[in-house]
């Protein structure tokens, strides 16, 4: 991706594929889940929480939607890259405290929060990338509590001395404005708040994707007169500065992404058929001018086997060279 985003020591992590893959010049196993159809690593999803130590062995790659504290020491001088992947409610934020950090620079090591998700050497969200949402860390804990934008966030870390670590507490806090949503599942609004800017709603596997209701690039925010113009088709090619793209990209950079429709008007029962869309990571953006209120109600759900064949959208994965 263009963004100068994986910095330091730890960037790229490489978690899907089938085969053993270098990591900071170490290799690591990498299992995929073929039972289902998500391109989503298979791994460890943390019990109930509160209190939790992390096993290297076992937990090197970590999802957890769970608030608490998380210890983790290292059993090796191995140089092993590793990560806590966190994810909260769509109008949650994460946000996480170091309670301590014992982790030595001078051997390599090191400890980086990264407001979103980084896979493949890839970033979400990927189109608003700026320095401060990186924050490296080795032999002093950050003081400052850390804050994510949006509901994921994640802590990367190297710590090649055995017996040193590190632990975080982390807490889910209210979002009121969310503009960016991770993994969702069900039914979700998108709105702008009649600000300029993209919003935007990804899920890392192939989905159905349906619009519920629409409200885009018609509701002035100076006027209360709304006619409804039901679902109008390929927006951005009418040249309307305000629409809803629908698509998916190879991986989480959702900047490039395939678009199969781009929409907009008023129309509250909109109802139209679903897509059925087989990428590695299915995005719905809200792409807004500020002159309009807009929303977009659309429902996610896991694309089963049997409509692969009646796909939209079939992304093309990119050949790294």
């Amino acid at each position: 991706m263009s963004h100068n985003a994986c910095k330091g020591y730890l960037c790229p992590l490489a978690l899907t594929g089938g085969r053993r893959r270098p990591v900071g010049g170490m290799d690591y196993p990498v299992i995929n889940n073929d039972k289902e159809l998500s391109w989503f690593p298979r791994v460890r999803r943390m019990p109930e929480p509160n209190h939790r130590v992390i096993n290297p062995s076992d937990d090197c790659f970590l999802v957890t939607s769970d608030e608490g504290e998380i210890f983790f020491k290292s059993s090796s001088d191995e140089p092993s890259v590793c990560g806590i992947y966190m994810i909260a409610d769509p109008d949650k934020k994460i946000q996480v405290t170091f309670n301590y950090l014992d982790v030595p620079c001078e051997n390599g090591g090191l400890v980086a929060w990264v407001d979103g998700w980084e896979l493949n050497g890839q970033l979400w969200p990927a189109d608003d990338w700026n320095d401060e949402r990186l924050v490296e860390s080795c032999d002093k804990r950050p003081q400052q509590k850390l804050t994510s934008s949006q509901n994921a966030a994640l802590i990367q870390y190297r710590v090649p001395a055995k017996g040193k670590g590190f632990a975080i507490t982390v807490h889910h806090l209210k979002n009121s404005k969310p503009l960016m949503v991770f993994e969702p599942n069900g039914v979700y609004t998108l709105r702008n708040h009649g600000e300029a800017g993209n919003c935007s709603v990804l899920a890392i596997a192939p989905s159905t994707v349906g619009v519920l209701s629409l409200d885009v690039g018609q509701t002035i925010k100076s006027s209360p007169l709304n006619l409804e113009t039901g679902t109008i088709h390929f927006c951005k090619k009418r040249g309307l500065t305000d629409y809803v793209d629908i698509g998916g990209s190879s991986g989480l950079d959702y900047t490039n992404m395939e678009v199969i429709d781009s929409i907009c008007g008023l129309d509250s029962v909109a109802g139209q058929l679903p897509a059925f869309i087989v990428c590695e990571s299915t995005v719905v953006r809200l792409v807004s001018s500020g002159l309009y209120k807009n929303s977009v109600t659309i429902a996610f759900s896991p694309l089963v086997l049997e409509h692969i064949e009646d796909a939209d959208m079939i992304c093309v994965p990119s050949v790294k060279k």
